[in-house]
């Protein structure tokens, strides 16, 4: 028969498995009482926990409890003995140590399982399962109101004893909460709202309000416009107000129809100066006179092929001559103009030209024929060509206030816009995007237009406030540079699509009819009726924005081109 394990005691012979003190006694009602005997032995060493504990014996097999009986039978015919009672302490109750005698094993088992332990208040239970408690949740903070259960329900009486000290705390925290919210968001955040809403997501969306990283920091500034921002800001690009260089050209025309500046891409620049053409080389400034026309006669256009160093050149008789520039030398005449040719554009081997005959002349200049179409459909003087960088199509204007776009094999524009109300003269493709053309309008109409010839709509339009002489595209950004006559003759370098001025060059003191860029994209030259020419560095070069041009670096200073 097995028994509990209790803590052990002088009294008890310590044997293996043995809790009997003495030497061992024969019979039932013997060992029963010895058994007892002990365990009141033990109450000393017993706590008030332990006192409180009831016993349960395994019982023992069915022949143990017949020879039991019998036995017992065999004692009852002998004289009565008083039965053993427990020797309790006078601090203990009797009916506090019960010895129960379990009739199965299973309900030994089911005994321990469902057994009712009293909780201790003072310990945690900790089990494998997490189970929410949402006691310490400030549901009011999101603007929820979590729904009462029973238990806070029925425990609502007893916490009303604890509100009042719950309330000084509240106060005591409420000022430093105000001060912490208001060094964390700014002093104009509004107080949270303390009314439930049902139905209302905990997490939600707000629009966020833009502040410095300042606005974070636990500490107030006092000035708060002197604060500089942290994240580096990329600085915006300087353009030299200033010319690098100057050139005088005497006898440079103010007439608003020609075009009498052009700049190869062997860097070298050509200019049309009364009834000659004079060359500058921008590596060695070493100037040559090309050729001269007579007094008969008068330069009205210059024009480089794309490469070579072929210049093609209109005079005021109508005829287009084309100079063979590394030998001073002229390849060929032709004619079919009958006014002057103020306008010309390469396109490889063919050359087109505009006139005041309001035609356009298409020219292959490896054919003896000297011109090889006619394009008809101005009413006007052309005095704006030029083709677009893929060699498919041919932007004209007129002083007829139209511009005009042909392909290549078309003897009618396939796009007209007359939106302009002044003569178109500045025409540009942009070298970036396919299909962009900018075009300007004259002193009645001051205006930038972009067109979209893929889609024949116009994208936007700027009112520059004066005349517009020229533009040109910058080869290394998505730039672009316009020159103006009537009435302030500036230049002006516009960031594309937003039009933003970049900066505002002045210093010529009349119009700034001709204009042209250098080879590497970084320089333009401008040409007025002031005589001079001028150099300015305006665009960036494409491996470097800091990097300044050949040309540009050479030195400062004025100087006659003949």
């Amino acid at each position: 028969m097995c028994a509990p394990e209790f803590p052990r005691s002088p009294h008890v012979w310590r044997k293996k498995n043995l809790l009997f003190p003495g030497k061992r006694v024969r019979g039932a009602r013997k060992k029963r009482e010895i058994f007892n005997t002990s365990i009141i032995n033990h109450q000393e060493s017993l706590t008030p926990h332990h006192q409180s504990l009831r016993i349960s014996i395994t019982p023992p097999p069915a022949s143990l409890f017949l020879s039991l009986k019998s036995s017992m039978d065999e004692d009852s015919a002998s004289p009565a003995q008083p039965r053993a009672q427990l020797n309790l302490p006078p601090t203990m109750p009797r009916d506090s140590l019960a010895i129960e005698t379990l009739t199965t094993p299973s309900d030994h088992v089911n005994r321990m399982i469902n057994s009712g332990h009293s909780q201790s208040p003072s310990r945690a239970i900790y089990s494998d399962r997490f189970i929410p408690s949402r006691s310490g949740s400030n549901f009011a903070f999101f603007g929820i109101q979590s729904s009462p259960s029973p238990q806070s329900a029925s425990s609502s009486s007893s916490s009303s004893s604890s509100s009042a000290a719950e309330s000084k705390e509240e106060a005591a925290s409420s000022t430093y909460n105000a001060l912490l919210r208001a060094a964390l968001f700014g002093p104009d955040t509004p107080e949270r709202k303390e009314s439930p809403v049902v139905g209302r997501n905990i997490f939600r969306y707000k629009t966020e309000t833009k502040r410095s990283l300042h606005a974070l920091s636990p500490f107030g500034f006092e000035d708060a416009g002197n604060v500089v921002s942290q994240s580096p800001v990329k600085a915006a690009r300087k353009v030299p107000r200033s010319p690098y260089k100057v050139l005088d050209a005497p006898a440079l025309q103010d007439d608003f129809y020609l075009n009498l500046v052009d700049w190869s891409s062997h860097n070298v620049l050509a200019v049309g100066l009364g009834n000659c053409v004079y060359l500058w080389n921008a590596c060695s400034s070493k100037v040559t006179k090309l050729c001269d026309l007579g007094i008969d006669d008068n330069v009205c256009s210059v024009g480089w092929a794309q490469r070579g160093t072929h210049l093609a050149i209109g005079t005021s008789n109508g005829k287009l001559q084309v100079w063979d520039a590394s030998r001073c030398r002229r390849v060929r005449t032709m004619e079919g103009h009958r006014l002057r040719v103020g306008a010309l554009a390469w396109s490889s081997s063919m050359l087109s030209s505009g006139s005041r005959d309001k035609s356009i002349l298409q020219r292959d200049i490896r054919v003896q024929d000297d011109f090889v179409s006619k394009l008809a459909g101005h009413k006007s003087e052309v005095c704006g060509l030029k083709w677009s960088y893929d060699n498919r199509e041919l932007a004209s204007g007129g002083n007829d206030n139209r511009l005009f776009v042909w392909n290549q094999h078309s003897s009618q524009p396939v796009l007209k816009y007359s939106e302009h109300t002044a003569a178109v003269k500045a025409i540009a493709w942009s070298p970036h995007l396919h299909g962009l053309l900018a075009s300007g309008g004259g002193t009645a109409d001051r205006c930038i237009r972009f067109w979209n010839t893929t889609t024949n709509s116009q994208l936007s339009c700027i009112d520059t406030g004066s005349q517009v002489c020229n533009l040109v595209w910058s080869k290394n950004v998505n730039e672009l540079v316009s020159t103006h006559g009537y009435s302030q003759n500036q230049i002006i370098v516009w960031r594309y699509p937003t039009m933003s001025k970049l900066a505002t060059l002045t210093g010529h003191t009349f119009r700034v009819l001709y204009l042209a860029i250098s080879p590497d994209g970084q320089t333009i030259v401008t040409g007025a009726g002031d005589e001079t020419l001028r150099f300015w560095n305006v665009f960036p070069s494409p491996k470097s924005q800091n990097t300044d041009s050949e040309i540009g670096s050479s030195f400062f200073g004025r100087t006659t081109i003949r």
